[in-house]
């Protein structure tokens, strides 16, 4: 046993301090950005804001309305071959370059990505998830994947420590997601005592990702446009989404009406109701690591896009960031006291 006794926050512990700035308007920002990859010289260009790979945020409806604004969805992984073949159709062919096909570490997983890459192979990008990024299964995949599909580029994760993006780098993946626990439906931080505060996450591990020429997606915690402008500040290449992105008609989830309301459900994939939809229920020698809830229904996903990127536009006319690239290099973070992060939370 040893305890690490520095200082760790996340995104409620910190504000962004302004800077004198020369733009005289959030038009002037530009939040679209090229990537080149460590794997391979494919190279991406949109906002890299991500739809989380949960079946109730990653639809394909979702994949549609945010290609659209140039935003990026890890698709589910709970989609047949049939519906994927019958999306690929109707899709706007410059929409596939703004979605990864997620998927597991099992052999069934492997077999649907082979037969999915090579009847697509305009497919891109490879979301390998799970809940533990530091199992030896889960890098010996990734380097398996590497192997198997050498043009495409793969995201893994989660992981919250830059070692373990260093090794998720080195075995074959590109970007690597960060976060364990932070997400609004996620519960492993109470059911295990495992995880990390997300702002100290991104920090670190965008530090070891950097150096060896790969990315990092930060994966959970954002409830505000604010809080991903604190992301992308602190290092974040990619913010993927989740609660944000509930709630809309291209979300997934059961629709409900109660009381002339309408409500659609939200639930983390480790949780029980997840659990019962896809494997029959909670296996014996495990906990759910997820909860459900019940999000007001807000309408189409487009508002409260629009919403984001304003948030983030107006934090980069604070700072005098006239690129998204460049809020890193022009955030400064003050830490908020305990008192000061009552009132703003």
């Amino acid at each position: 046993m040893r305890i690490e006794s520095g200082l760790k926050l996340g995104f409620k512990d910190v504000m962004i301090r302004p800077k004198r700035s020369t733009l005289k308007s959030r038009s002037q920002v530009t939040l679209q950005r090229t990537f080149s990859f460590l794997h391979h010289s494919y190279q991406w260009t949109g906002i890299p804001i991500m739809a989380a790979n949960m079946d109730t945020v990653g639809t394909f409806e979702m994949a549609k309305a945010l290609a659209s604004k140039q935003l990026f969805t890890a698709i589910h992984k709970h989609y047949t071959f049939e519906q994927w073949s019958k999306f690929i159709a109707s899709a706007d062919p410059n929409y596939i370059s703004q979605i990864a096909v997620s998927t597991g570490t099992g052999e069934q997983d492997n077999e649907k990505l082979r037969l999915l890459f090579s009847t697509f192979p305009q497919l891109k990008f490879i979301c390998i998830d799970v809940a533990n990024g530091y199992s030896q299964h889960f890098v010996d995949f990734v380097k398996q994947a590497r192997a198997q599909f050498p043009d495409k580029v793969i995201i893994a994760g989660n992981v919250v420590t830059g070692e373990m993006v260093e090794e998720l780098l080195l075995s074959g993946a590109d970007i690597v997601k960060v976060g364990i626990g932070p997400g609004s439906v996620c519960t492993t931080r109470v059911k295990t005592g495992v995880g990390y505060p997300q702002l100290s996450a991104i920090i670190e591990c965008a530090d070891a990702a950097h150096g060896l020429g790969g990315h990092i997606i930060s994966d959970g915690g954002c409830t505000t446009p604010g809080d991903v402008a604190k992301a992308f500040g602190a290092g974040a290449d990619f913010v993927m989404l989740g609660g944000m992105l509930s709630g809309h008609y291209e979300s997934g989830g059961e629709l409900i009406e109660r009381n002339g309301e309408k409500f659609k459900q939200f639930y983390g994939m480790s949780s029980a109701t997840a659990m019962e939809k896809y494997v029959g229920g909670v296996a014996e020698y495990r906990a759910s690591e997820g909860k459900t809830v019940e999000i007001p229904l807000k309408g189409h996903v487009s508002d409260t896009v629009q919403d984001i990127l304003g948030g983030i536009r107006s934090t980069c006319t604070y700072v005098g960031a006239s690129r998204l690239k460049e809020l890193t290099k022009r955030t400064t973070f003050i830490q908020v006291s305990e008192q000061e992060n009552r009132v703003y939370s």
